[in-house]
């Protein structure tokens, strides 16, 4: 039950399933690649109509459940972190059932990248999403379409945490699409890192795009699929880290132009 748009998380362990947040993740297609991209090499079940998620009630991306050899749940953890605490209870059910770990340290998993850990000390932005069912803080004047095309505008000034739309969308349930080039997300945020889960529409080409932060190139800010003029291109479904700033932290209006149609955006992350 771990999957954030096919966020890595640099360990090994034994058999997961995959249960989709958005409907591209229930295409097998896009699951093999992105296991063999970030070299996943334990089995994984794919849980496209969330079987498995509902039967132990889950609500959390990710989430683990550490089950005995008599079939009994005896530890779970929700969310990210706590790796060390994670190992020490697999090494401890292990031993009970009679297959001691081999002597160690336990291991140190280092992120990079997307991968790092969020600075939670001075992250004030909270994941938003950009389909109808689950938006907040939707600033564009006259609010949300439902499922037709219509044209948005920035408002003059955004709050914190605030976002908006401009030129032709189609907001539908868990996405928004860009229906023409020159498409713009807006949003003002406050953490260190900002990642925005995009794809092309079914079928569709690659779509190139440019960050800027404060109206201004992102410079040495720029993410891992940014380069610092702000330049990126949008050719596979996944998040996608686009700004990572240095302390000290500080607002920001982010602003991503979409030269190419044909790109669904639907949710942005930050850490």
């Amino acid at each position: 039950m771990e999957t954030r748009a096919y966020r890595k998380t640099g360990r090994k362990r034994g058999p997961s399933p995959q249960s989709p947040e958005f409907a591209f993740e229930r295409d097998a297609g896009n699951v093999r690649r992105a296991l063999a991209e970030y070299n996943v090499n334990y089995p994984v079940a794919i849980d496209s109509d969330h079987q498995v998620w509902d039967a132990f009630n889950n609500e959390y991306w990710p989430a683990l459940y550490f089950i005995d050899a008599k079939g009994k749940v005896r530890h779970v953890e929700f969310g990210e972190g706590n790796y060390d605490k994670s190992e020490l209870v697999i090494r401890r059910l292990l031993e009970e059932a009679g297959n001691p770990p081999m002597n160690g340290p336990l291991v140190a998993p280092i992120g990079e990248g997307a991968e790092a850990p969020a600075d939670t000390a001075d992250e004030r932005s909270p994941e938003t999403y950009t389909g109808y069912a689950r938006t907040e803080q939707f600033a564009s004047p006259g609010g949300v379409v439902q499922d037709r095309m219509h044209g948005y505008k920035v408002p003059e000034g955004l709050g914190l945490n605030h976002w908006a739309l401009a030129g032709e969308w189609t907001m539908g349930r868990e996405s928004a699409k860009a229906e023409g080039a020159g498409g713009e997300i807006v949003y003002r945020f406050h953490s260190r890192d900002l990642h925005l889960v995009l794809g092309p529409t079914a079928g569709g080409a690659s779509v190139r795009f440019r960050v800027t932060i404060d109206g201004k190139p992102p410079g040495a800010a720029h993410g891992v699929d940014t380069d610092a003029s702000g330049n990126g291109k949008v050719d596979e479904p996944r998040m996608y880290q686009l700004f990572r700033q240095t302390p000290p932290i500080t607002d920001h209006v982010f602003e991503i132009e979409f030269l190419d149609p044909g790109v669904q955006a639907y949710s942005f992350t930050f850490g």
